[in-house]
């Protein structure tokens, strides 16, 4: 029994003194993250778009993506350049009418690492008109900017929320239901 109480102890203390060498490690927030320095333009930019392609503004949108731009979400593996981005939302124009976002919008730089550069945050609301029922759901949009344009972007809302909304019904599989 002491045995087992002496491991026990071990490895806790073990485990706190590593997780505390671990988050002494992490650099502090001051050091990954600096204030925009083009944080009015880079807002602009990127409300600008959201505006643009929700009011069917399909030129300006793409004047304000960077040639290479890639969108993704709002699942991982969903993704897009600019064509298919412009495509996507020409599609949604033929079934969707009353269009309206409300948003805010948040900025700053990430310093250093993978996700080096000016990012924008925006958060809000998407509303439209379908088959007769308006839907309304929030997402979340953050881009990274360089240079005026936008580099890339991901966007989170819930899909199926939106799918039900309009009448879908999610079917389990018949391997699920065994």
């Amino acid at each position: 029994m002491k045995t087992f109480f002496l491991t026990t102890m071990v490895v806790v203390f073990s485990l706190f003194f590593s997780s505390t060498i671990i988050s002494q490690t992490q650099p502090a927030y001051k050091d990954m993250i600096g204030e925009n320095p083009n944080a009015d333009a880079d807002i602009k930019i990127v409300g600008d778009f959201v505006k643009s392609l929700v009011s069917g503004d399909l030129d300006k949108a793409k004047s304000l993506m960077d040639p290479n731009y890639i969108g993704r979400g709002p699942s991982r593996i969903d993704s897009a350049n600019v064509e298919k981005t412009l495509t996507n939302w020409q599609a949604n124009y033929k079934t969707q009418t009353d269009r309206k976002v409300t948003f805010v919008t948040q900025t700053h730089k990430v310093l250093s690492g993978v996700f080096k550069g000016e990012w924008v945050s925006l958060w809000g609301n998407y509303t439209f008109t379908q088959a007769g029922k308006t839907i309304t759901f929030p997402f979340q949009l953050t881009s990274r900017v360089a240079d005026g344009k936008i580099m890339s972007s991901i966007i989170y809302f819930d899909n199926l929320y939106v799918a039900t909304q309009l009448g879908f019904k999610l079917t389990p599989s018949e391997s699920t239901t065994k």
